[in-house]
């Protein structure tokens, strides 16, 4: 895959590339972009829409969605991780799909008791820094909640007292491990994330022995990295993850109901990169699921996945609004930039930033021949959309498409900064 990504020279190509079978969702004619019939530059216009916008096609969640489930045992439960977008079309058509939502704030729980809430007893909380009211918030519906500190699990305790009702929890853990080709690792030293495995005992059997009145202690969370396109990696992550959870229940004497050992599935950002393999993590994912319902029948273990499901359902559009030459470099001056889509600048979790695929959407077809940089209006040198970025020759006017934008996206950014205007965000199913 590799050697055919060096050799993609159009638009199509990335496109194809990076967005797998989901790029089928895209409707594609002559080499451009559509919008059903008609080219999605002229809907754009005849709708009077403007740039910078997100456009998505529920269709690609939908192809994303049915690869993951494809390799997954049946009684592996597939969850939405909504901080990779949370907005309420993208909740709403998720619902009919996954078995149940993880939350990263109040607002998004919220969100699926508005939206779903037949799934309200299927989602969870994560996070450091829990305010009360989102702890009371999960208290009240039966969210569970993910702990991340033996403090934080007093203060849920408290609560729940307060309340009369038993808070439903589960013990995310910090491991000594962390998982080999994570984008952002979030398990092993010292973290904010979690309880360090080796403290998980002891607060075990405090709460046997002086707890259980209002906490009901439901089982583990563990959560080692994010963007990882390595299955063997991954495998053996989960294989690991597994094994400390056994490790931990045996000491213990615990029977954990309910396993969340995270996801972090990587999409392709760059062209040049090779794709997830997820028919390799169909046997591991079998593996493990077995092992964990021999030890603990009836078992609900999850799998969360956010950027992998939603990613490629997103384009950010912008216009080019000049063109000029500076000593030598050509750059293309753009309306939408960092304000509406922070990770293009580099500024989200890069340590050296990397191009995102960007193609011309009414040019697919024609060779990426030209190098060139892309800036936003933003009166910083950290408004970078791309720097030496092969694209066709373009003009003032036309337009570009930034792929693998339905993930930390327009929520992620800084709409606020130099008070500009937000940009829309258009649906398509």
């Amino acid at each position: 895959m590799k050697n055919q990504a060096a050799k993609s020279t159009t638009g199509l190509d990335v496109l194809q590339h990076c967005l797998g079978p989901a790029a089928g969702a895209w409707p594609q004619a002559n080499g451009r972009l559509m919008h059903g019939t008609e080219p999605l530059t002229e809907w754009l216009k005849r709708s009077g829409q403007s740039t910078p916008a997100y456009v998505y096609h529920l269709a690609a969640i939908d192809r994303q969605v049915q690869a993951v489930r494809a390799v997954l045992p049946a009684d592996l439960h597939l969850h939405y991780a909504i901080k990779a977008n949370p907005h309420p079309e993208i909740i709403q058509h998720l619902s009919r799909q996954v078995d149940g939502f993880d939350c990263a704030s109040l607002a998004e729980m919220q969100q699926v008791v508005a939206i779903a809430p037949d799934k309200s007893a299927q989602a969870s909380i994560a996070g450091p820094a829990k305010s009360d009211d989102e702890l009371i918030f999960a208290i009240s519906y039966g969210i569970l909640i993910n702990v991340e500190s033996a403090n934080e699990l007093t203060r849920i305790w408290g609560l729940a007292a307060e309340k009369g009702k038993r808070a439903r929890v589960a013990l995310r853990i910090n491991p000594p491990f962390e998982v080999k080709g994570s984008g952002m690792k979030m398990g092993g030293g010292a973290r904010p994330f979690g309880i360090d495995s080796e403290d998980i005992p002891a607060l075990i059997r405090h709460w046997q022995a002086n707890t259980s009145e209002w906490i009901d202690l439901a089982g583990f969370h563990l959560y080692t990295g994010s963007q990882n396109r390595d299955a063997t990696a991954l495998g053996a992550g989960f294989r690991a993850a597994l094994d400390l959870i056994i490790e931990l229940s045996q000491f213990c004497d615990f029977t954990p109901r309910h396993l969340n050992l995270g996801g972090g599935f990587g999409v392709v950002y760059h062209p040049r990169d090779a794709p997830l393999d997820l028919a390799a993590l169909q046997p591991v994912l079998h593996e493990i699921s077995a092992t964990a319902q021999g030890l603990w029948p009836g078992v609900r273990l999850n799998l969360e996945l956010g950027r992998y499901l939603v990613a490629s359902a997103g384009i950010y559009l912008t216009r080019i609004v000049d063109k000029k030459t500076s000593r030598g470099k050509t750059y293309l001056l753009c309306d939408g930039g960092m304000h509406h889509h922070l990770a293009l600048s580099g500024n989200l979790g890069q340590i050296l930033r990397r191009n995102w695929p960007i193609v011309a959407i009414d040019q697919l077809n024609a060779p990426c021949i030209h190098k060139v940089d892309l800036a936003g209006p933003l009166c910083t040198p950290l408004d970078v959309l791309g720097q030496n970025q092969e694209l066709p020759q373009l003009a003032v006017g036309d337009l570009i498409g930034v792929l693998q934008s339905g993930a930390y996206g327009l929520s992620a950014s800084p709409n606020g900064f130099l008070s500009r205007p937000t940009c829309g965000e258009y649906f398509f199913k």
